[in-house]
């Protein structure tokens, strides 16, 4: 779709002033977070995955749903599930309802390796967003992450 540039609905001053904040937020905190991470030996998709397994039903997840919850390719979460299979984090089992896909089933050592870490990713949160904000700010920006995460 083309639009011509008369139409461009270019961003005010202050419009772009908060795009261009937001976007050097969410870069610095993703940055920080996952250095923290990778210091106890994940990476963000790896707590991401872990995590989310740990609090489903049977510790397991199709592939499909967890791509889905990612916003990832079926394809793109495979080949990370097998690396994460590999270091023994997970498992996988067939989908019977679907010939092509699987189960991501969290193993002990997945949910062992999650339990490790999750105060240190705690603190992480709490370092570089949650202690840094007032209440105020906490429920002004669940409500801004909630408006902004809707589809429009």
């Amino acid at each position: 779709m083309s639009t011509k540039r008369s139409e461009v609905r270019w961003l005010t001053t202050d419009e772009e002033r908060a795009w261009r904040a937001l976007r050097r937020m969410m870069t610095a905190i993703q940055s920080r977070t996952a250095a923290d991470l990778q210091e106890i030996g994940l990476s963000e998709p790896d707590y991401e995955v872990l995590s989310t397994l740990s609090e489903r039903p049977g510790r397991a997840s199709t592939l499909h749903e967890q791509a889905e919850k990612m916003g990832w390719s079926r394809s793109r979460l495979s080949r990370h599930a097998s690396r994460m299979e590999a270091r023994g984090l997970l498992r996988r089992e067939p989908d019977p309802d679907d010939g092509r896909g699987c189960y991501l089933v969290l193993t002990h050592q997945g949910m062992e390796t999650l339990v490790n870490a999750a105060p240190e990713h705690l603190e992480s949160v709490r370092r570089h967003v949650v202690d840094r904000l007032s209440p105020a700010d906490l429920t002004a920006l669940e409500e801004i992450a909630r408006k902004l995460c809707d589809p429009a």
